[in-house]
């Protein structure tokens, strides 16, 4: 299955992702995309004008039950929208990692997701 034409010229970073998109299953697939959209959120902070004289405070999105990690990683970008997404990419592509490939239970590795937010957010209200 191709999903681009073969006439179409990608480059070979466009090439190896569509590659390696095609070799996975539909659920891994969901997660990749999902992750994608969390580091193309990084940007989010430079685009926004905020008024720096005071922290911003997270937005209070309440836990669903039975929530997976790509979703709860999405909650927690969106709460945490103040937060640079650079420093959160290593410990939250780790987490995701883990529950993907070694099968962590999702609840744990949500709990972690949200202490290594929260913690980020202190580092955050420490330097404002």
């Amino acid at each position: 299955m191709h999903i681009i034409p073969k006439q179409q010229k990608l480059d070979p970073e466009q090439q190896r992702l569509l590659d390696l998109f095609e070799r996975i299953t539909p659920s891994e697939r969901g997660s990749l995309l999902a992750f994608a959209e969390f580091l193309s959120q990084r940007s989010f902070q430079e685009a926004v004008a905020v008024d720096q004289s005071s922290p911003l405070e997270p937005k209070q999105l309440e836990r669903p039950v039975d929530e997976s990690v790509v979703k709860a990683i999405k909650r927690l970008s969106e709460s945490y929208f103040m937060l640079e997404r650079d420093q959160l990419l290593d410990e939250t592509s780790s987490l995701m990692t883990s529950h993907i490939m070694q099968g962590r239970a999702a609840v744990e590795v949500i709990d972690e997701l949200e202490a290594l937010f929260e913690k980020h957010y202190q580092n955050y209200l420490s330097k404002s």
